[in-house]
């Protein structure tokens, strides 16, 4: 289940073995060492397995960011501790048919596979990366009949796990689907491919597919995942100008991340980073209360100084970003902690149109992390 490295392993290894060591243990090298773990004890605390790729990690260990970035895909024995839910966003109780979300009016959410690239450990999908989950869409037809009777749906959101793990034949397949729904103006691609393994968008069977969205009047969108511009290598600005050539839009979304990012020049420069080779900056998520994952949390109280400090960082085209909090009851943008020590915030999306840019406050209370930690009064 789990990709072991060498470094490291062989004398703890030797220690380990003149131990009593269950038979159905896994030797894990954590960050914090490597350990004997029971299996049990894995998938109980829903620990994802440990991949990333070989790109990835060459181009971190010779940046000068490791001891951030390496958070990003390095296992922790915190994920052993860390309390949470694997659906902080209300995922299966929006599903309208396999596969398919449909939370707010205008969008569909459309899971395409359970893989990644590499696997994040703050993931808050982990209940379905790297595993055969029935959660992806079995079954296109169908999706496309429910979006095709959907008028108000104007934009579909491929995600799962990473749809450029699959082959560009397959994702023709799935978009061929959705290209003959008059109403469905843009296809969006979410996707840490980018970071990940970017010579997998230098594919030009992918730049025909999107030419081709384009000739059908849909719109192809990438929206990339950097959490830090120490992620941005030089091969993933070189397909990234290489597809914006050819039409498509690219945005970022980035998660706000404790002892990785969480800190308000790190966001600014990979904002501007960002801006610089035309990625627009569009969501700075609130770390999600995630089983496995919690302690990625950034209390909500510095992570509004973070988003003032970015701001203050950057200049007016660049602002272009929300901090967000996607919780269960939709997309909230996070405004600010007043002097009446309350936290304000508004509603960016939610399923009733009505709540849509309202805005409402809470008493803010120290080691607040997620709107439920805020009380009501």
């Amino acid at each position: 289940m789990f990709e072991s490295r060498a470094e490291g392993l062989v004398s703890e290894a030797r220690v380990q073995s003149e131990k009593k060591v269950p038979s159905d243990a896994t030797l894990m090298n954590f960050i914090e060492g490597a350990r004997f773990v029971p299996e049990n004890e894995l998938q109980a605390n829903d620990i994802t397995q440990y991949h990333v790729t070989k790109f990835y990690r060459e181009h971190i260990q010779k940046s000068r960011y490791y001891e951030q970035l390496k958070h990003i895909v390095e296992p922790s024995l915190k994920e052993l501790e860390s309390p949470g839910s694997l659906d902080t966003s209300g995922e299966h109780d929006n599903t309208v048919v396999p596969g398919l979300q449909h939370k707010y009016p205008q969008t569909g959410l459309l899971l395409v596979t359970d893989r990644c690239a590499s696997y994040c450990r703050y993931c808050f999908r982990k209940r379905i990366v790297g595993k055969d989950s029935d959660e992806i869409a079995p079954d296109f037809a169908e999706v496309a009949r429910y979006i095709g009777a959907h008028p108000e749906m104007n934009n579909v959101l491929l995600s799962g796990g990473d749809p450029f793990i699959l082959s560009t034949t397959k994702l023709e397949m799935i978009v061929d689907h959705l290209l003959p729904i008059p109403h469905v103006t843009s296809i969006r691609f979410g996707t840490k491919t980018v970071a990940f393994s970017p010579k997998r968008l230098e594919d030009p069977t992918l730049a025909d597919l999107f030419r081709r969205m384009h000739e059908a009047g849909t719109t192809p969108i990438i929206v990339a995942h950097f959490d830090h511009m120490g992620e941005i290598s030089s091969e993933a600005e070189h397909c990234i100008r290489g597809l914006r050539a050819h039409g498509v839009q690219f945005l970022n979304q980035t998660v706000l991340l404790a002892n990785v990012n969480d800190d308000p020049a790190i966001i600014a420069d990979t904002f501007a980073k960002c801006h610089e080779i035309g990625v627009q900056p569009y969501y700075l998520f609130q770390g999600r209360p995630v089983k496995g994952a919690s302690h990625f949390q950034v209390p909500l109280a510095r992570g509004i100084e973070i988003a003032k400090g970015a701001n203050q960082r950057l200049s007016g085209i660049q602002k272009t970003f929300k901090y967000i909090m996607s919780h269960y009851t939709g997309k909230i943008e996070i405004l600010d902690l007043g002097d009446d020590g309350r936290v304000y915030m508004r509603y960016h999306q939610n399923k009733y149109p009505d709540k849509i840019g309202k805005i409402f406050s809470r008493p803010y209370v120290e080691d607040a992390y997620w709107l439920d930690d805020l009380p009501e009064a």
